[in-house]
């Protein structure tokens, strides 16, 4: 037989109305046993174990309601059922954590922190002072500038040997006192925390953003290299390091640093850029050419050449006839393959070359000069006074400065530039001459692998180039075949030559792919096309680069910055704090909330920490602003849904305290209207009719809103028994709306009430009753 849930309803109804409370209970258990999910019914068989003195049972259903709507994210109503649990068990631990956790996630931190103060000092009198320190974390997670208490919380932890919980604590309220600009507070947290772990990356970063503020960032450095020293290896540390050493302006510091960090990290390569113009702005030119140098390469094969044409035009800017700044710059536009700014630039390193004395750099630009523009006669005849052109690159060529690297167990190919396999001539204007790209010599390759070890020259210098991949005997056999007779006919072992040679190129246009540098392949095929012929194997990669499928692997590095070893630093520690002061307690006692007394045997140092946690709370228990009002007056509207009028009373009178009479909004209103009917539901209509007259009497009030007062004050009237009364204000809204909410059926009830014995006839109803009633 199916349930029938109407009957059993009706059934339950009767036995309440005969005060049956146990039969009724029984079969309000039949409804949940069908519908275990039925809200209103569990309210009321909790409600009803109330009345028969059953709270255990009360709380059970009370419970499985508070959690659905916790789960269901119905915050105020989960709140208005674990306050009915409360009051059956006042200061249950795990009641009061889960108002204190939905108080806090709506924002009422007054009430928040009260619970949470609750269940801290429950803990401390069972002697469980971690558990304690954590809900003490959660009441300072609730208002994050109070570094105050903060800090006396760290300091708890610091008692209980919870260090990391300590360093985490200092560190937050280290971040808040330097956004407030405090420095000087904020280096006293993130020093206390530094203290217990000289490494802690947020202190540490902390510390240097504060000492940059106070313009004393060379004692942040101190400590960030005695931090960075105890982990060489520690790539972040290093970088914070670096940072730290620029905000000091100490370029050989920041260089130093920036070396290490590289020789771990790369990529980070570019941040030898604000070391350079460190230099600069110090006056030290030789040594920002010197930085430049270092990285133009590996900023070339990188394709960040307009960073490098800035730093070079920041260079000359300075000294205009800078011949290392010049010979950057000739290399830059030989790169990007620029002609006219290439001969202009070898102009400038000429004229400069020749003024600084410097016989090996001008002949090498003229050189240069007289194979871009041959009718220059004066080239030729300065280039004869130096002994003539260059025939091979790097013949009798100053030294370079070098350094020593260690063999790579797994050296990265060297990564070629896209010229140095074009022997390819470039015709100038006037077909007088023509300029070899491949001719321009290069950097040595940095990851290039020798038998033992490896030496890369610190800084560019075209002198020390010479082409790996197409050397120069070969290329100059080619174009000499290619030339002198373009159509004329290949021996065998010229084609020998040649097959080697196209096959050799393949194999680095295999490696351009693999590492997905897609354009310089493909220059290299049209090169390969250009002076060998059409093959099948240049075709193959060529479609394989044209084909949408293709995806490219990420570039690797041309170049790796080596690590000198600086040896280690000793320092002194002198980065000391004292504690702060304790607080004066403010002796203001929260409402509803009595005091609950230390519990004798707790560490001294964590009762003051539960004090100053009291003290806070206490002293803003009236601080709360207009923000919290939707809060508490949407948890009394929850209350109120739920028939929790004492609740609800207790909410919409908050609401009504943060708010005025005539501020030009509804709310003052609002909050009488719904404070005179829970009155009314709690069956005390003399003070229903005090706040519908208070809402009456508030100023701008519309005449809409003054009508549906009026009704409502004439139903208080009428509950009260004073027919009289709520017979002349009904009257009144019959005045201005006859059909208002059935006004006119309500008089002519009241009036039978009253006997008639006051004269008055009832309004003709029959009249009204085809006219739609107002609903307000």
């Amino acid at each position: 037989m199916a349930f029938d849930k109407v009957k059993t309803l009706r059934a339950a109804e009767r036995y309440l109305e005969l005060g049956k409370i146990p039969a009724a209970i029984k079969e309000y258990c039949k409804i949940v046993e069908s519908e275990p999910d039925d809200l209103t019914t569990l309210n009321m068989l909790g409600d009803l174990y109330v009345r028969v003195g059953n709270p255990a049972a009360a709380i059970s259903y009370f419970h499985r309601i508070a959690e659905h709507y916790r789960d269901q994210d119905f915050g105020l109503k989960a709140i208005a059922m674990y306050k009915k649990i409360d009051r059956l068990t006042p200061n249950n631990i795990e009641i009061a954590v889960n108002l204190a956790d939905l108080y806090a996630k709506q924002d009422l931190v007054v009430e928040a922190r009260a619970h949470y103060l609750l269940v801290a000092e429950a803990h401390s009198r069972g002697g469980a002072t971690k558990e304690g320190l954590e809900v003490l974390s959660k009441i300072a997670d609730l208002d994050p500038q109070n570094t105050v208490i903060r800090i006396k919380l760290a300091e708890g932890y610091f008692r209980e040997g919870m260090n990391a919980e300590a360093v985490s604590s200092f560190a937050e309220a280290g971040h808040h006192l330097l956004a407030r600009g405090a420095f000087d507070d904020a280096l006293q947290a993130f020093g206390r925390a530094l203290e217990t772990d000289p490494s802690d990356r947020t202190c540490l970063k902390g510390l240097l953003a504060a000492h940059g503020a106070r313009g004393t960032a060379d004692e942040a450095a101190e400590v960030i290299e005695r931090a960075a020293a105890n982990n060489p290896d520690d790539v972040e540390l290093l970088s914070m390091l670096a940072s730290a050493q620029i905000e000091n302006e100490d370029p050989a510091r920041a260089e130093q640093a920036i070396t290490a960090l590289v020789a771990r990290e790369s990529s980070a390569y570019l941040r030898f850029v604000d070391v350079a113009r460190l230099y600069l702005r110090s006056d030290k030119l030789e040594e920002a050419v010197r930085v430049v140098s270092r990285i133009a390469e590996q900023m070339l094969a990188e394709r960040e050449e307009n960073q490098l044409f800035e730093l070079v035009n920041e260079l000359l800017t300075c000294d205009s006839d800078n011949v290392q700044a010049l010979r950057l710059l000739v290399r830059a536009y030989w790169w990007q393959r620029d002609t006219e700014n290439l001969k202009a630039a070898l102009e400038r390193l000429a004229e400069s070359a020749e003024a600084a004395g410097l016989v090996q750099d001008e002949r090498y630009a003229l050189t240069q000069l007289t194979r871009l523009v041959s009718d220059q006669a004066h080239h030729v005849e300065r280039l004869k006074q130096l002994g003539g052109a260059e025939e091979t690159a790097g013949e009798d060529l100053p030294e370079i400065e070098t350094v020593t690297q260690p063999v790579l167990e797994e050296p990265a190919p060297a990564v070629k530039d896209r010229a140095e396999f074009e022997p390819q001539t470039l015709s100038t204007p006037t077909g007088e001459a023509e300029f070899e790209w491949n001719s321009m010599p290069d950097m040595v390759e940095p990851w290039t692998k020798p038998s033992s070890e490896m030496e890369i020259e610190r800084g560019f210098s075209f002198e020390a180039v010479v082409a790996e991949e197409l050397p120069a005997s070969a290329a100059q056999e080619i174009a000499e075949v290619n030339l002198e007779e373009p159509n004329a006919p290949i021996d065998a072992v010229g084609q020998e030559r040649n097959d080697a040679i196209r096959t050799q190129e393949l194999e680095s246009v295999d490696f351009y792919i693999a590492q997905g540098y897609m354009d310089i392949a493909l220059d290299t095929l049209d090169l390969l096309e250009r002076q060998f012929g059409a093959h099948l194997d240049i075709e193959s990669r060529r479609q394989q680069l044209l084909s949408p499928d293709e995806s490219a692997a990420p570039p690797t590095s041309v170049a790796e910055v080596m690590l000198e070893d600086s040896g280690e630093v000793e320092f002194e520690n002198e980065f000391e704090m004292s504690s702060p002061p304790a607080p004066t307690t403010v002796d203001v006692a929260a409402p509803q909330q009595p005091a609950i007394p230390i519990a004798l045997g707790i560490d001294p140092g964590l009762a003051e920490v539960f004090e100053e946690f009291r003290a806070s709370a206490e002293s803003e228990v009236d601080a709360a602003g207009n923000g919290d009002y939707e809060t508490h007056y949407n948890l009394g509207l929850a209350y109120q849904e739920m028939d929790l009028f004492e609740e609800a009373l207790e909410e919409f009178q908050t609401a009504l305290s943060l708010v005025a009479a005539g501020d030009g909004t509804p709310r003052y209103l609002q909050c009488c209207n719904l404070l005179g009917h829970c009155f009314l539901q709690k069956g005390v209509p003399q003070l229903a009719v005090t706040w519908f007259n208070k809402g009456l009497n508030a100023p701008g009030t519309s005449e809409d809103e003054r009508q549906a007062l009026r009704f409502d004050l004439g139903a208080a009237y009428e509950q009260v028994g004073d027919l009289e009364r709520a017979i002349e204000i009904f009257t009144e809204v019959y005045g201005i709306n006859v059909s208002y909410r059935g006004v006119n059926e309500r008089l002519r009830v009241l009036q039978a009430r009253a006997g008639g014995s006051n004269g008055k006839a009832a309004p003709d109803s029959k009249r009204n009753q085809n006219h739609p009633q107002h609903v307000h």
